[in-house]
């Protein structure tokens, strides 16, 4: 019954053994076409983990994006140098960026040796020796991912290869010659390889343009793990036939900037790429899972791969799939496969005995290849047996997916069976790490071929057959780079720029692509010493249960397309150098409003920093602004510091608004002593527009503590645009009614002292509030000119007159919550008085314009929600509640 437990088992096990079946299956034309594999009769195979989606909710879920880095002229130096003592290689491309390189190298006395992009490895090497014999070699330029390249919908197997090899086998190869000899690798040493991704490097909305470059930038990526002393940098660009342009940038990112390895440039500025923890959306375009759903799965007799198959049986109710690998079809009756699973020491006593009688000496490396043998087809008997388990159909296919026939003859069974592939997870592939030295050219290739010749074949094979979502696995060492692991990051990292080249070429595909970290308790990670030095790293493994249903609720949730990091802590993988690379004296903080003291960097994660110290003793806001007896830093002046940190990073651009404040926890002054506080702002595009995501935060220690706790305060974006915010109008209810409530009353209730004290008096109107700003209030900050990006006391009336009417309401004490959008559209005319008008929002919270008599809107805030503080006073009530209920 365990076997058969349901109606549709019986029936399928009475069909499979039926006389009738038998005849069928004994008629089918050859073993390529495999039919659906039976229930088997040996003891269940039981994954060993299985998908929870709460432990895959625990954990971040990280989008890489583009993010700003500052202007090279605002960046340290490299520490490389471009003269007449140098011998510089460069790897030429097709349109020209080479020829233009060599002239300007040639231009500082640089002795430049030019490669052909076309040269046959065997030349390539012969060269270089040839060129070492004749003196050190300082650098190496590659270019060849700067080339136009055929869409790969065009491509057939031969020209993929080709295209591959002259961008990253050919890099392989120079690299290993050059690295081997000493001559890449110590400081002053460089590799600038450059590419056609966008300039965004894929991760813009328009996808990648030259999605091949991926396999150069992910072997950038590894080779500056592996080389902390060389200078490594993957350069890329948009489409242009400005030869020049690219060339200058290629000596300006040689010289400048150490802070990042990816670097992009478009839209006239510098790009690099960060991450973004983004949530699940419930909903949204994510795709059903159902029986009807066609899943092809590679890789599937992998431990991760088969858990995950039997996550989407389950989800969606069994559904249709084809399992690709290289492992034979397991057997379920088979005797030693029974006894892998109940007694492994056992097998591996039997295993042994075989190997000593065939003559050979049994060693522990033997024995672990032959069981590990036996570990993938039970693998893949568990991924069989959890399709058939959930009432779904299952086809499993024994095939090389570097043979393109052969993945095209597969292809071809599914195109005739059901004429569409729903789902396409490519999971397979293989890792062996060594350093650039010790990797052999069969290696790299045997790493790199599997996944990426493979996944070729599979989308040749599938041409004109529609295809719902693919899902690629990539890997961390793909997004970051990792020593030993140029291949395998080459590898991943085309998947990944591929994956994101489908919104251009396949629009009607979602392309996901997992950086998946290493997995604990399943996998190849969990052996030997790597859970260790995970840890020393700082990194941390994957929980299999979080990673085993990951791609299910990516599938059904959406509607994310393009890359995801699929990782816990991410420890080195995400350090940045000191300062970030940014010479934090080349930015002029001079004018920049009191929020803004000294830059301290900025990294492509952490962003624009800076460090600023308080004082309330010196500053009028924190002075006047007092919650029984402790200075609090106003909500305003959060507003401000991030308005004021974005304009730092794009000097001529406008603020446009801040948008998303969320005030999580008060900032507050202790015993009025001064406290540092810090800013970040990690920067991204957004159509024309530049978004700076912003953070403040500040440490301190608590007493018998040795170790500062930190907090994060506030969080918020500030919108920069090339034009200031356009002119506005407003109601302006200029003529208070008979009953409102005067300054005197409202600060009974209100903590604010003189500089804080904006409302000179309050009244009800159209179901809403209108306060009339206070004249003559003494300065709000100090120095009294230095400027500030917005207009912190207007934003503060807007906060105190809703909170007169929600007071006027409720009773209750209203703090700053969040706000949605805060815009600053001009400033105010000497003399005019200044009026905030206040509605109460149906979506919640309350919508103000602070307008002038005229009707000019200063201030425009929407979205403003509170947190009740605690009651007022019944003595201090009285007038206000009479003013805002009329």
């Amino acid at each position: 019954l365990r076997d058969f437990p349901t109606l549709a088992h019986v029936i399928r096990f009475a069909r499979d053994r039926g006389v009738g079946a038998a005849a069928e299956a004994s008629a089918q034309p050859g073993a390529g076409a495999p039919e659906a594999a039976a229930a088997p009769a040996a003891a269940h195979a039981v994954p060993a983990f299985t998908g929870d989606l709460a432990a895959a909710e625990r954990l971040p879920r990280r989008i890489p994006g583009p993010v700003l880095r500052p202007p090279a002229a605002w960046c340290q130096p490299t520490g490389v140098t471009l003269d007449g003592t140098k011998r510089v290689v460069v790897m030429a491309d097709e349109g020209g960026v080479g020829t233009r390189l060599a002239k300007r190298l040639s231009a500082l006395g640089v002795t430049v040796l030019v490669l052909r992009p076309d040269c046959a490895r065997s030349n390539l090497e012969s060269q270089l020796s040839e060129w070492v014999a004749g003196g050190p070699v300082h650098g190496l330029y590659w270019l060849p991912a700067l080339d136009v390249e055929a869409p790969i919908s065009e491509l057939d197997p031969e020209s993929w290869r080709e295209a591959l090899r002259r961008r990253v086998k050919n890099l392989h190869a120079a690299v290993r010659y050059l690295d081997s000899g000493g001559q890449l690798g110590p400081s002053g040493t460089f590799l600038v390889s450059a590419t056609r991704l966008g300039g965004y490097h894929g991760y813009d909305e328009a996808g990648a343009q030259a999605p091949l470059g991926g396999a150069v930038t992910g072997f950038t990526k590894a080779y500056a793990r592996e080389r902390p002393e060389l200078l490594a940098k993957a350069v890329d660009f948009g489409a242009t036939r400005k030869t020049a342009e690219l060339a200058d940038a290629l000596l300006e990112e040689t010289l400048c900037d150490p802070g990042a390895v990816e670097i992009g440039r478009a839209g006239g500025r510098r790009w690099t790429v960060g991450l973004r923890e983004v949530p699940v959306t419930a909903g949204g375009d994510g795709m059903p899972l159902g029986r009807e759903t066609v899943f092809v799965v590679t890789g599937a007799a992998g431990a991760i791969v088969s858990a995950i198959v039997a996550d989407l049986a389950t989800g969606s109710g069994g559904g249709i799939f084809h399992l690709l690998d290289l492992t034979p079809e397991p057997d379920a009756g088979d005797a030693d496969l029974a006894m892998y699973q109940t007694d492994r020491e056992g097998l591996k006593k039997i295993i042994a005995e075989r190997i000593a009688a065939s003559g050979k000496r049994a060693t522990p490396v033997l024995i672990e290849r032959e069981l590990g043998k036996y570990e993938r087809l039970y693998c893949a008997l568990i991924a069989i047996e959890s399709v058939r388990e959930a009432g779904g159909e299952v086809f499993y296919h024994e095939v090389d997916l570097t043979d393109p026939a052969a993945v095209a003859a597969v292809m071809a069974q599914i195109r005739s069976r059901h004429g569409r592939i729903d789902v396409l997870v490519h999971a397979a592939g293989l890792e062996i790490s060594h350093a650039i030295a010790d990797k052999e050219q069969q290696e790299f290739n045997l790493v790199f071929d599997v996944k990426c010749d493979g996944w070729f074949n599979l989308l040749h094979g599938a041409a004109g057959m529609p295809i719902g979502a693919t899902v690629v696995f990539s890997s961390v060492a793909g997004r970051f780079g990792n020593a030993g692991q140029t291949d395998y990051s080459a590898a991943n990292d085309l998947l990944c720029k591929t994956t994101s080249s489908f919104r251009r070429t396949r629009p009607g595909t979602r392309g996901l692509a997992l950086d998946w970290t290493a997995w604990g308790g399943l996998g190849m990670a969990t052996r030997g010493s790597i859970p260790k030095v995970m840890e020393m790293a700082g990194i941390e493994m994957l929980p299999p249960e979080a990673g085993i249903c990951w791609i299910r609720r990516e599938l059904t949730a959406g509607p994310v397309r393009g890359e995801i990091v699929v990782a816990g802590s991410l420890g080195v993988l995400v350090a940045e150098p000191a300062a970030g690379g940014l010479d934090t004296t080349a930015v002029d903080t001079s004018r920049s409003g009191p929020m803004i003291g000294q830059v301290t960097g900025m990294g492509p994660y952490s962003g624009l920093t800076v460090e600023t110290t308080l004082h309330p003793v010196e500053q009028p806001f924190l002075h006047d602004h007092r919650i029984d007896g402790t200075p609090v830093l106003p909500g305003v002046m959060g507003i401000e510091a991030f308005a004021a940190l974005a304009s730092l990073v794009a000097p001529g651009m406008h603020v446009a608004a801040v948008e998303q404040m969320q005030y999580q926890s008060p900032v507050k002054f202790y015993r009025d002593e001064p406290r540092t506080l810090t800013l970040r702002a990690v920067v991204r595009p957004d159509g024309d527009d530049l978004v700076a995501d912003c953070e403040l935060r500040a440490a301190r220690t608590l007493k018998g503590e040795d170790t500062p706790r930190w907090t994060t305060h506030f969080t918020g974006s500030a919108r920069l645009a090339a034009e200031p915010p356009a002119r506005e109008r407003g109601e302006t209810p200029t003529k208070p009614p008979s009953v409102t409530v005067g300054h005197d009353d409202i600060y009974r209730v209100y903590f604010h002292g003189p500089a804080y004290q904006v409302l000179e008096e309050g009244w009800r109107y159209d179901g809403g509030a209108v306060g009339r700003f206070a004249r003559d209030l003494p300065a709000g900050h100090v120095p009294e000119d230095d400027p500030t990006a917005t207009r912190p006391r207007l934003a503060e009336l807007c906060f105190q007159t809703a909170g007169l009417w929600e007071i006027g309401e409720t009773g209750q004490m209203p703090l700053p919550a969040r706000v949605d959008l805060v815009v600053t559209v001009g400033r105010p005319q000497p003399g005019v008085p200044l009026f905030a008008v206040v509605h109460p929002a149906k979506e919640g919270g309350f919508n103000c314009r602070v307008v002038d008599s005229s009707g000019d809107v200063l201030v425009r805030m929407d979205g403003y929600r509170t947190v009740q503080a605690g009651p007022v006073p019944d003595d201090m009530f009285g007038p206000l509640r009479a003013a805002m209920r009329g």
